[in-house]
C-alpha cells in the first residue's frame, strides 16, 4: 500500500475529512471532527490508528516490532503501525476500519444519526 491508497481508503468512509491541524507533515483523518488516523505525508513509514485498549496490547505482542504504542499519542488507545511490509495491506485496512468504527461508536447519538444519513 502506498500513501495514496491509504488516503483514498480513509476518505471513502462517510463523514471523513482530512487536514493538517498540527503542521504541514502530519495528515489527520477525522470522522465528524474526531481523529481516527494520522500519517506523515513525507515519509509514509508508519500510521497511527485508534484501537481498543485490550486489542492494542494484543496486536503489539502479536506483531512485535511492527505495531507499537502510538507515537505522540495516548499509548493506551493508539497504535503506530510500521508500513514496512511486515503487516499486510488487508490487516492495515481492517485496522483502519476498527479505528473508524471505534471513533464512530464514541460519537454523540445526534452525530451518529447524522452520519448514518450521509
Amino acid at each position: 500500500m502506498d500513501i495514496e491508497q491509504y488516503r483514498a481508503y480513509c476518505l471513502q468512509k462517510p463523514g471523513v475529512t482530512e487536514g493538517f491541524p498540527f503542521d504541514d507533515k502530519v495528515l489527520v483523518f477525522k470522522v465528524m471532527g474526531k481523529m481516527f488516523a494520522l500519517v506523515d505525508v513525507d515519509a509514509f513509514e508508519s500510521v497511527n490508528l485508534k484501537c481498543d485498549p485490550e486489542l492494542a496490547v494484543e496486536l503489539r505482542e502479536r506483531y512485535d516490532g511492527a505495531v507499537l504504542p502510538g507515537y505522540h499519542m495516548n499509548k493506551k488507545h493508539w497504535n503506530t503501525v510500521l508500513m514496512d511490509g511486515t503487516v499486510g495491506d488487508k490487516l492495515v485496512y481492517e485496522w483502519i476500519d476498527h479505528s473508524y468504527d471505534l471513533v464512530v461508536a464514541g460519537l454523540p447519538k445526534k452525530l451518529r444519526e447524522e452520519l448514518q444519513n450521509m
